[in-house]
C-alpha cells in the first residue's frame, strides 16, 4: 500500500548563471497517514524546496509527488493550486498573514477562497482561535500582536479547512525560546488530535522527541537518522 506522501525519484536543480546548482536529487520516501516528521538540515540545504515540492508550490527538475492518491506533479497549475487550496495547510517561519485583514478574517480566508461562507465558516474560526488561546483579539490587527500571537493565528489559518497535511517551514525560527517551545506544544496537540500528518523543517531540536521520524537534509539527500527520536534529547515541551 503506498504511504499518505509518496516521493518517487525527486530532483530540484536551479540554474545559477551559467551553472546549474542541484538541490535536490532522487529523492524517494513515504510518510504515512499520523505521521510526524522533522526535517534537519543546515540554511541552503534544501529544507524549504522539499516543503514546497510536496506542496506543489514548486515543480520539481523529475519525478513525482503523490499525496493520498494523486500525483500533484502531475496536475496543471491551477489543479494544484486548487489541490493544495482544499487539502494542504502550510506554516511560515514569517507568519504571511494578510495586514489589512483581522485576525478572524486571516482565519476565515482559506474558507471563502474555498468558497465556503457564513455562520458555521464564523463559527468554527472562533472555534481554533479558541483553542490557539486568542479567543478574544477576533477584531485585532496582525500587527498588534507579538510574533507568538501571530504564529498562533497562522497555525489556526493552516487549519481551518480542516487539511490532511500540514507543512511547517522553521514555525519558531522568528519566535524567542520559550515562545517557540509553546507554539510547538500547540501545533503538536492540534495536528495529532486530528490524526493530521504534520511535516516540519526546524532547526529546533526540542522537537525531536515528539516525532515519529527524523530525516536530515544533507548534499541533496534525504537521510532517516537511525537516533530513536523518542530518546534523542530530553525537553521541556508537554504536548
Amino acid at each position: 500500500m503506498q504511504p499518505f506522501v509518496h516521493l518517487e525519484n525527486l530532483s530540484k536543480s536551479f540554474q545559477e548563471g551559467d551553472r546549474q546548482r542541484i538541490v535536490l536529487q532522487q529523492l524517494t520516501s513515504g510518510f504515512d497517514e499520523g505521521q510526524f516528521a522533522v526535517l534537519l538540515g543546515k540554511s541552503g540545504s534544501g529544507k524549504s524546496t522539499l516543503l514546497n515540492l510536496m506542496s506543489g508550490i514548486e515543480k520539481p527538475t523529475s519525478g513525482e509527488v503523490t499525496i493520498n492518491g494523486v500525483t500533484i506533479t502531475r496536475l496543471k497549475e491551477r489543479d494544484r493550486t486548487l489541490f493544495r487550496r482544499d487539502h494542504i495547510g502550510f506554516v511560515f517561519q514569517f507568519f504571511n498573514l494578510i495586514p489589512t485583514l483581522t485576525v478572524l478574517e486571516n482565519v476565515c480566508l482559506p474558507q471563502e477562497l474555498a468558497g465556503r461562507y457564513g455562520r458555521a465558516v464564523t463559527q468554527s474560526a472562533c472555534h481554533l482561535l479558541e483553542r490557539v488561546g486568542l479567543a478574544d483579539r477576533h477584531d485585532t490587527f496582525p500587527d498588534k500582536l507579538s510574533g507568538g500571537e501571530q504564529q498562533r493565528v497562522a497555525i489556526a489559518r493552516a487549519l481551518a479547512h480542516d487539511p490532511m497535511l500540514v507543512l511547517a517551514d522553521e514555525p519558531t525560527g522568528n519566535l524567542d525560546e520559550e515562545t517557540g517551545q509553546r507554539v510547538l506544544v500547540l501545533l503538536l496537540e492540534l495536528t495529532r488530535a486530528a490524526g493530521k500528518t504534520l511535516i516540519m523543517a526546524t532547526h529546533s531540536p526540542e522537537v525531536l522527541p515528539f516525532a515519529d521520524r527524523v530525516f536530515r537534509v544533507h548534499e541533496g539527500h534525504l537521510i532517516e537518522t537511525s537516533l530513536s527520536p523518542h530518546e534523542a534529547i530530553p525537553s521541556p515541551l508537554h504536548p
